[in-house]
């Protein structure tokens, strides 16, 4: 058995340093991205006052510097929630050109989704991060206990009322 004081001798990482050098020298995959930005990510305070996002395991006392630091705790967690999908392929493509019923959006499956009256990138983007956050609980609850208890609350009133069942 391995005393408290063996433990914190050992590597950080379970792959020896020469081979990761060595991958350092290959071209990443297409995968890369996404993996980079998967996480897990940790919400966590800086010693300065502000709040940093960690991959999750990394921590300000042991040197790391956080991939993105925010003089609020809510916008933190905000940036712990988008994150995974920062590295994601865009889910909905939209047509460069208007149809009868506007700009179609395209899943990535290349079916139409919809159609947008407007030529409106922002809003195709927001429906991606909005499709990320959903197929994600971890980044869901982030953002969740980013909005706080009385944005909590309304939610669940407004969740209770959309759950009822009309009578019959």
């Amino acid at each position: 058995m391995r005393s408290k004081k063996d433990r914190s001798i050992q590597p950080t990482n379970a792959f020896d340093e020469t081979f990761l050098a060595a991958l350092d020298q290959l071209d990443e995959p297409v995968t890369a991205a996404e993996a980079e930005a998967a996480g897990p990510w940790s919400v966590l305070p800086m010693p300065e006052g502000d709040w940093g996002v960690f991959r999750r395991g990394h921590r300000p006392q042991r040197g790391t510097e956080p991939v993105s630091r925010f003089r609020r705790r809510e916008t933190a967690l905000l940036a712990a929630a988008v994150l995974p999908g920062t590295g994601r392929d865009p889910l909905l493509r939209m047509a460069f050109e208007a149809g009868a019923q506007g700009f179609a959006l395209f899943s990535s499956s290349g079916e139409v989704e919809g159609h947008l009256r407007l030529f409106d990138e922002n809003l195709r983007d927001a429906l991606h991060v909005a499709e990320c956050l959903v197929r994600n609980p971890e980044a869901l609850a982030r953002l969740l206990e980013a909005a706080g208890g009385v944005a909590l609350r309304e939610t669940g009133r407004l969740l209770r009322q959309s759950a009822e069942l009309p009578e019959a």
